[in-house]
């Protein structure tokens, strides 16, 4: 597959997560884009129509949509969503994988793992919840929780689903005020212009067909504005990053073994013949195979591949026999801006774990295939999500807290910076006694000591 076919294929495909607080209606909103999009079966439908449920009041609603995602019987008895669903269904121009993050505050570990594998973010504002008495109107803290933690991810696009404005009969001004909390909120954590659609999730307003209720609304319906993203890979700002997940070895009973490193092209390209950097030990060699992980070739042959990109599974052979094991990253031997061996790092840090940040604990960083031991040597900031600011007086981050952190790790890691690339400039950190992931990491600042 060529690298433009891979950028197409990308590009078809459209990754997207929906946040917001509990009851905002994101399982509804989901279940209208599949019921609109024709993407239901008729033996599903019947089955909905035949369930009710205390969230539907509205006789146009017919029946209830968000049970599409609500899956688990526990979720459908309290009415929310637990786990992370996905969805899938497709448009003539695009296919769609939807994954439905809890609203819950004590489920943002499930919008984490969601958002980080998504293009794109959905954050439903319920204009009912909005506090429209205060200027600007007050947002709930979820909302501006999930909106830094969005920002804190990196996604690059990002739009507001102002849902629920059959209750205000689709009022402007309503919009209009939510609109400027909306960017109020998003200047200050650092979101570029939002993009704002008027919806309602339970009716179909601007979700897939233009509502005749919002004709001051000039925009794209949610749907739309889906089709038209540009969702191909971001231009790289590093070189070829290729962690080492597996060492495969024949059978270990000769010298001349076939001896192969097994892992995902990160970022850059590779090609035989080519001379890489091995890290953390700096040793150069020459790549003699390229293998696909699957086993084909490109045009079908066994005979291995010339070359391999971003997000090809290989497995790399090389000319010399060097010490590598898991962990180790392979780079292009002129790489001008390679990674920072570093045993310091500062680091903006989602908690998640139900016990609060313990500096004097040791916890596991695990980064791309590697994982090494870390202790927390200072705590620099606290996003406080009310105020959106960063508090004066510092303090252990408590579950769902963000905070930037100084952490000094056992071992150096061959880290670039969030921003440079998000596959080796996160990490998460892990509990060593209870082996929970307490918590997720975005790397902003390197240092060798």
């Amino acid at each position: 597959m060529t690298q433009a076919n891979q950028s197409a294929e990308h590009q078809n495909v459209v990754r997207f997560i929906t946040a917001g607080s509990v009851d905002d209606g994101k399982s509804t909103l989901i279940g209208r884009l599949l019921y609109d999009t024709k993407s239901i079966l008729m033996d599903q439908l019947e089955s909905l129509s035949k369930t009710k449920h205390a969230r539907v009041t509205s006789s146009d609603a017919g029946v209830d949509l968000a049970l599409l995602t609500d899956g688990l019987e526990a979720e459908r008895e309290q009415g929310i969503t637990i786990d992370v669903a996905y969805r899938y269904f497709s448009t003539p121009k695009r296919k769609f994988i939807v994954a439905d993050a809890p609203g819950h505050e004590q489920y943002t570990r499930n919008l984490v793992t969601g958002a980080s594998q998504s293009d794109v973010a959905i954050i439903l504002v319920d204009a009912s919840r909005v506090d429209l008495k205060t200027s600007p109107a007050t947002l709930l803290a979820q909302t501006k929780r999930h909106a830094a933690i969005v920002h804190l991810l990196g996604l690059r696009h990002v739009v507001f689903a102002v849902n629920k404005m059959d209750l205000f009969h689709f009022d402007e001004q309503v919009f209009n005020t939510i609109t400027q909390a909306i960017e109020d909120l998003c200047q200050k954590i650092g979101l570029p212009q939002p993009t704002l659609i008027p919806i309602s999730a339970l009716l179909g307003a601007n979700v897939v067909n233009t509502s005749l209720n919002t004709p001051w609304y000039k925009g794209p319906t949610l749907l739309a504005w889906l089709e038209s993203l540009d969702t191909s890979p971001a231009s790289e700002k590093t070189g070829f990053r290729f962690p080492v997940q597996y060492v495969a070895r024949q059978d270990g009973s000769a010298s001349d073994d076939f001896r192969g490193y097994l892992g995902q092209v990160e970022a850059g390209s590779i090609r035989k013949g080519q001379k890489i950097k091995v890290l953390p030990g700096n040793t150069e060699a020459t790549v003699a195979e390229i293998y696909l992980g699957n086993g084909s070739t490109r045009d079908g042959s066994n005979n291995g591949v010339d070359s391999a990109t971003t997000g090809d599974a290989i497995a790399i052979r090389l000319n010399e026999d060097i010490d590598i094991s898991r962990g180790c990253l392979f780079i292009s031997a002129d790489d001008i801006t390679p990674p920072s061996l570093s045993k310091a790092i500062s680091a903006d840090l989602c908690w998640l774990d139900s016990e609060p940040l313990s500096m004097s604990r040791k916890y596991a960083l695990r980064h791309t295939t590697n994982t090494v031991g870390a202790k927390v040597k200072a705590i620099e900031e606290v996003l406080d999500v009310q105020t959106l600011s960063h508090a004066s007086e510092t303090h252990p981050l408590n579950t769902n807290e963000i905070g930037r952190v100084s952490l000094i790790l056992q071992k150096p890691i061959a880290a670039d910076l969030f921003d440079e690339s998000q596959a080796t400039g996160a990490f998460i950190l892990i509990d060593e006694v209870s082996n929970h992931t307490v918590a997720a990491g975005m790397i902003r600042q390197t240092s060798a000591q």
